[in-house]
């Protein structure tokens, strides 16, 4: 990696752990972060409070701001980039990205979801999620992260990676 910060997204579907993790890692390598969720219009998260799933055109001006911000100078951004168009959305704004993907199965995701009172992403949507993530490809620069790990686990996973020119 160059000595210019990355900029890095943690994605992954609803309950993965993106803020937690991204935050976590953020503060582990010195970097500032941004919760995707904070970029969402008050209509997006208006229909997800109300247990309908976001479309293509309203994740259109999210998938924007968070590029922007990545370009703006946010390093790490938790934000989910379910689908490849999106992540090239994102891409298009801020050159560089590298995407960590928290994996897991349902049934963790759907433990850690129905733990979040008062979340505006009800657990309800986890299945269309789910059903909407496209997995990365091998041109993408990522690296995949299973979440049924400690956070200190995960961080560590994550920073020994050759993306972060330490492994």
């Amino acid at each position: 990696m160059s000595d210019a910060a990355p900029l890095i997204i943690v994605m992954g579907v609803s309950g993965c752990g993106k803020s937690h993790i991204g935050a976590a890692l953020a503060q582990r390598l010195g970097l500032g972060f941004l919760d995707g969720d904070s970029l969402h219009p008050p209509t997006n998260i208006a229909k997800m409070a109300q247990g309908i799933a976001l479309n293509d055109d309203d994740r259109a001006p999210w998938l924007d701001a968070v590029g922007g911000a990545l370009g703006a100078g946010s390093e790490v951004i938790a934000c989910s980039a379910l689908k490849r168009s999106y992540r090239d959305r994102i891409r298009a704004a801020a050159t560089g990205v590298v995407f960590v993907h928290l994996d897991g199965a349902r049934a963790v995701l759907a433990q850690r979801v129905s733990q979040r009172p008062g979340h505006f992403m009800p657990p309800a949507l986890l299945d269309s999620q789910l059903a909407t993530l496209q997995p990365l490809q091998a041109d993408e620069a990522a690296v995949v992260v299973d979440l049924d790990q400690t956070p200190e686990q995960i961080i560590a996973a994550i920073i020994s990676t050759d993306l972060f020119g330490t492994a």
